[in-house]
């Protein structure tokens, strides 16, 4: 079997005459454009074993990103519920009331506190009661979270884009309920019937009452539905014999800027507790964090085992060749050229498995965009705080770091073949068959 003994592609007598007839300080180094010409000809004699390397290239990074797209939409998707039923991503309360709540741990709003929130990094808030109370029907009774609102301040809430059977409240003196659908049919009630509210008025007296049903919502998750019942907050404070709200939730337009937002509720409400909503949500809190961890530690994983089969074939590589390096040695080929040509053709590899594998997942990632249906797992999503339509997320940030990293690996990787490259001496490679 013959074996080449120039240059890849080219003429031994031409290369000879390029190293020869190059400047004396060019001779430390091959040209650029010599360099490139090699590397990418010198892939094109090993079609099938770089177009496998190519293939595990791409199919990495595209597994990768498309991962990253599940996780990030996962992240986002629990931190939306959580800032989305009733905590906001800023709450005040009062001491104490996250452990026994209840009307008792109420307090008055003082004049203008909202002066202190920059328009700019507020999209909106909402002042609300917030009991626990008996509900009962004709036929059944649940336990629920009873809620006073004002209906014009629910725009930072899921109230305000649910689906609603009936009427929806009209003001926060509104004396009827809105309910959720699961309520409504472990309850087997509709919308115009009358129900019965137990609850503990300010006096420590239990107080009950009759209201009638002005709507049914539908959440995304139902256990929403099952929890949270809606009256008109003055309404509810004239059944519980106070003026006081028992929290105010706030919802940012610059998430970025919760803590900054923090510290000013903290002067406006100094005998009070304001707390994020990741204090409030600790498990959607974890969740969120455990994805941006999953993110980096998967992807060390898949382009680790990656970087090992890009080094072993580049090896392989180097020693197919050693007679070809050898001769490009004795034209004159400084051992710092023969790194550069292996890192380049490592490098060329690299890119063009990175900007097939980014392609790939764009592709994949356009069939899956407006979300996957995931309605016969709502009950268990709903334990994790997650919608039944998984809508995946891509950021951009996260496309820029799985190329960029990927880069770095390969050049990295390709920098113990390249010494292998080197150590060859000329008349050693030359008498190799």
């Amino acid at each position: 079997m013959t074996r080449e003994t120039g240059p890849p592609g080219g003429d031994p007598e031409n290369s000879r005459s390029e190293f020869s007839n190059a400047p004396a300080r060019g001779r430390n180094r091959i040209p650029v454009r010599l360099l490139l010409q090699f590397s990418w000809r010198n892939l094109w004699r090993h079609r099938r074993r770089n177009g496998i390397l190519l293939s595990a290239i791409a199919v990495a990074v595209a597994g990768v990103l498309l991962l990253n797209t599940l996780l990030r939409g996962m992240q986002y998707d629990m931190m939306n519920t959580a800032i989305d039923n009733l905590t906001g991503h800023v709450k005040v309360l009062a001491p104490g009331y996250l452990d026994d709540p209840g009307i008792e741990r109420g307090f008055d709003t003082p004049p203008d506190w909202q002066q202190v929130l920059d328009p700019d990094a507020v999209e909106g808030w909402a002042a609300r009661i917030r009991v626990p109370a008996v509900i009962m029907s004709e036929r059944e009774t649940r336990g629920i979270q009873l809620v006073g609102i004002d209906p014009e301040q629910e725009s930072i809430s899921f109230l305000h884009t649910a689906a609603i059977e009936g009427e929806r409240l009209t003001g926060r003196g509104d004396r009827r309920l809105v309910i959720g659908q699961r309520l409504a049919d472990d309850l087997a009630t509709l919308p115009g019937r009358r129900l019965v509210l137990v609850t503990q008025g300010a006096d420590g007296r239990t107080r009950e009452a009759g209201f009638r049903i002005a709507g049914i919502y539908r959440a995304e998750m139902s256990l929403v539905e099952s929890a949270f019942v809606f009256t008109g907050r003055d309404a509810l404070q004239d059944l519980l014999g106070t003026g006081d709200v028992t929290e105010i939730s706030v919802r940012l337009a610059d998430a970025p800027r919760e803590a900054e937002t923090m510290a000013a509720l903290a002067t406006a409400f100094e005998d009070l507790d304001v707390l994020s909503w990741r204090q409030l949500e600790p498990q959607a809190a974890t969740m969120v964090a455990f994805a941006d961890t999953s993110i980096y530690i998967y992807f060390l994983i898949v382009m680790g085992a990656l970087v090992f089969g890009l080094v072993n074939t580049l090896v392989t590589a180097v020693m197919e060749r050693i007679r070809e390096l050898g001769m490009l040695r004795a034209l004159g080929m400084r051992p710092r050229s023969v790194v550069a040509q292996v890192v380049t053709e490592s490098s060329l590899i690299m890119a063009t498995g990175v900007a097939i594998g980014i392609a790939v997942a764009g592709g994949v990632f356009s069939l899956v965009a407006d979300g996957i249906d995931l309605t016969a797992f709502d009950d268990s999503l709903a334990s994790f705080g997650m919608r039944p339509i998984f809508v995946p997320v891509v950021e951009a940030t996260d496309v820029v770091l799985v190329a960029v990293m990927s880069l770095a690996l390969g050049l990295v990787a390709s920098f113990y073949p390249a010494r292998r490259a080197v150590k060859i001496k000329p008349l050693e490679a030359l008498q190799r068959r």
